[in-house]
């Protein structure tokens, strides 16, 4: 476990995610392949699955980039031997800019795609969460309030992505309803609510890379180390 490990607000990843993408050049397209990498890797490794099975697992994906990266896993896995299904938070014509890219990838490679509706979860072995990133203020409501709860009913353990749907990412407040994850996969760096949130919302959590370099997080007063992904790309962090 990786203790010395800083964590940033919601505030401070924005902040990192802009510098990445205005400063650098590397586009929101180039993030969100690799972290959806990253999550379809968590799922692989440390999740339980055998897809050489074909074991089943179900996606949950909102309309922005946590959206897009529960997308590229959903479809990583579907590639790796898994049967995806991604069930969308808003209809299908709401989603725009890269996360309808990836919608539309989905639809090319025949993945099964749910719109929303008065519909039941399918059966899954794992879920992945990617309704809120670390933008969501309040609590979830309407569609997003009854996935969230859909989600908690099912027998089928739920991996997060960067925080889980409904856990406020800066205070660590757990709304209502919150999703209750039994593995969380975060990104660059953990962010501090969930390192105050009760573990039965969090579950294991992960710290993935997405290729940030030191100094940019140097920039903006934090100390991360820069060997922190010298060996591998996913590290245990709680």
């Amino acid at each position: 476990m990786h203790h010395n490990v800083p964590a940033v607000t919601g505030a401070a990843m924005a902040r990192i995610d802009r510098i990445m993408m205005q400063e650098k050049g590397v586009d929101m397209l180039q993030l969100m392949e690799i972290a959806g990498f990253a999550v379809a890797d968590v799922a692989r490794r440390h999740c339980g699955l055998d897809l050489t099975q074909r074991p089943a697992i179900v996606a949950l994906a909102g309309t922005g980039g946590n959206g897009g990266d529960a997308m590229v896993a959903a479809r990583l896995l579907h590639a790796w031997g898994a049967r995806a299904t991604v069930v969308l938070l808003k209809p299908r014509q709401e989603f725009s800019g890269i996360a309808a890219h990836q919608l539309a990838i989905l639809d090319r490679m025949g993945i099964p795609v749910m719109e929303p509706g008065d519909n039941d979860l399918p059966p899954a072995e794992v879920t992945i969460d990617g309704l809120f990133g670390f933008n969501l203020q309040g609590n979830p409501r309407d569609e997003a309030a009854r996935l969230i709860t859909l989600a908690n009913a099912q027998p089928a353990p739920v991996l997060a992505i960067d925080v889980p749907s409904g856990l406020d990412a800066t205070s660590g407040e757990v709304g209502d309803p919150c999703i209750r994850a039994a593995w969380t996969v975060t990104l660059a760096l953990p962010k501090t609510g969930l390192m105050v949130a009760p573990r039965d919302v969090t579950g294991a959590i992960w710290l993935a890379d997405i290729g940030v370099p030191p100094g940019i997080y140097a920039r903006i007063g934090v100390d991360a180390p820069g060997d922190l992904f010298a060996n591998r790309g996913i590290i245990p962090i709680l």
